[in-house]
This record gives structure tokens, C-alpha cells and sequence, in this order.
């Protein structure tokens, strides 16, 4: 079974922020997919929906929790789509085994599943030209011209997120 969990923190005002890509990502694949509606696991604090030996997971405890919801529903394989800060915009990185680059949310998972040994699809947001400090810029909205260019690389990024999956299969 793979594990594909979309991070981003639960609550409505965070919904269209940096920091989510990971859920918004989720989201776009589960209606890509034609997977079903999300339930909550209540155990394991997360919307989850499953077909075809895979479970797409959104935890919904904050960012820096994420882990949590993970150790409780890891099976066999694990994908976490997330933000990450050092990617251009609206570009992928595929990534297995390596730290979590000051992120905190994967930081969390690294450490309630004791291994850094899984994939992750980085999903860039680019720091570099934000003024803000990152602990604050990835909590606020796209600009509208980042939204922009979100929305032309989805097809895309989507694409990348499913070849990914097949080859963990």
C-alpha cells in the first residue's frame, strides 16, 4: 500500500497559502484520479480517501503535527507532496533519503517514523525573492501572479506526482 499524504495546515485561512501546495496538490489529484470523497480517520487525525492499494491522506493537525497522522496510517510505502522554499516556483523536485531542509512538517514525519527513507515531491514556492521571514511568508496567500503560475504548471506537476506513483508501485 502507498501512503501519498498532502501537507498544509487544516484550518480555512490557510487554505490558499504556501505552505499548503501539499493539500491543494492532494486535493487535484483525489478529483484527477476520480479517487472518492475524503473521510475523516479519526484515529490517525487525518482525511483520507482510498482505491487501488493507495491512500491519499491530508493530516489535520498543523504543518509541524504532520507526522503524527503519518506514523498512525504508514503501511508499506510513503509519498509526501509539500511546499518547499528552495525550488523556483511552480517546479518539481523529486526527492528520496534526504533531510528535511528546515522544513517542519517533514521534519515531523522524519522524526515519528524514524527514517528519512521515503519520497518526497517538492513543490517550489521560491524563497529567494520573498522579503517577509519564511516562517511568515509561507503562511500568506499567492500574489496573484503566483497564482498564475500555479495554475499553468498543474497539469504538469500533476503529471510528475503520477509518474511518481508508478514507479513506487
Amino acid at each position: 500500500m502507498i501512503l501519498i499524504v498532502g501537507l498544509g495546515n487544516p484550518e480555512e485561512q490557510y487554505t490558499k497559502t504556501r505552505h499548503n501546495l501539499g493539500a491543494y496538490f492532494i486535493d487535484k489529484l483525489k478529483d484527477f484520479l476520480e479517487f472518492p470523497d475524503f473521510k475523516l480517520n479519526k484515529k490517525a487525525n487525518a482525511l483520507m480517501s482510498e482505491k487501488d492499494n493507495i491512500v491519499l491522506a491530508k493530516p489535520q493537525t498543523f504543518m509541524n503535527n504532520s507526522g503524527k497522522a503519518v506514523k498512525t496510517l504508514l503501511k508499506d510505502k510513503l509519498i509526501v507532496i509539500q511546499d518547499e522554499a528552495e525550488v523556483k516556483l511552480g517546479e518539481v523536485k523529486i526527492s528520496k533519503g534526504i533531510t528535511s531542509h528546515g522544513h517542519n512538517g517533514v521534519q515531523s514525519i522524519i522524526d515519528h517514523v524514524k527514517t528519512n527513507d521515503f519520497v518526497r515531491i517538492r513543490i517550489g514556492i521560491d524563497s529567494n525573492y520573498l522579503e517577509e521571514n519564511l516562517e511568515e511568508a509561507v503562511l500568506k496567500k499567492f500574489k496573484p501572479e503566483e497564482k498564475e503560475i500555479i495554475k499553468n504548471k498543474e497539469q504538469e506537476i500533476l503529471e510528475k506526482i503520477i509518474k511518481t506513483i508508478e514507479n513506487e508501485k
